[in-house]
């Protein structure tokens, strides 16, 4: 099983991500895909398995993975102040890989209930979906 993590900006979510999934689910191969250089260095920091940056490595990424998990602005076309180029949007769109997306109110993107939730509270919800997806 493949989990592709993706996460730009600082990497603090995608790191957060990367450290819960490799706890929980220590045999699965987690795959740290960063916008930039610094979001990709903190997911290392958080234990992927292994790890990439930028468009091309996304695309590659979401043709492999079983699973992508990151903030709900990889789905959006020039989210995470542009970071997300509408290529990388539609790679992840369009993958067969299921895909757990954290609903952070960011980018535009709003979605009732999440903000009654915390981060934290957020990727335990994720956590708990990729448990039932693994299963």
């Amino acid at each position: 099983m493949l989990i592709a993590v993706i996460d730009g900006q600082g990497g603090n979510i995608g790191k957060q991500l990367v450290k819960s999934i490799k706890e929980s689910f220590p045999e699965t191969v987690v795959r740290a895909i960063g916008t930039n250089s610094i979001a990709t260095g903190n997911m290392l920091k958080g234990g992927a398995d292994e790890a990439a940056t930028g468009e091309n490595a996304l695309i590659v990424a979401c043709k492999q993975a079983d699973v992508i998990v990151g903030p709900i602005g990889i789905i959006v076309p020039d989210a995470l102040l542009g970071e997300v180029s509408p290529v990388m949007a539609q790679a992840v769109g369009m993958s067969k890989a299921k895909k757990v997306l954290i609903p952070l109110n960011r980018c535009d993107v709003l979605i009732p209930g999440s903000d009654d939730k915390s981060t934290g509270e957020l990727l335990n919800d994720a956590l708990k979906m990729i448990r039932a997806i693994i299963s």
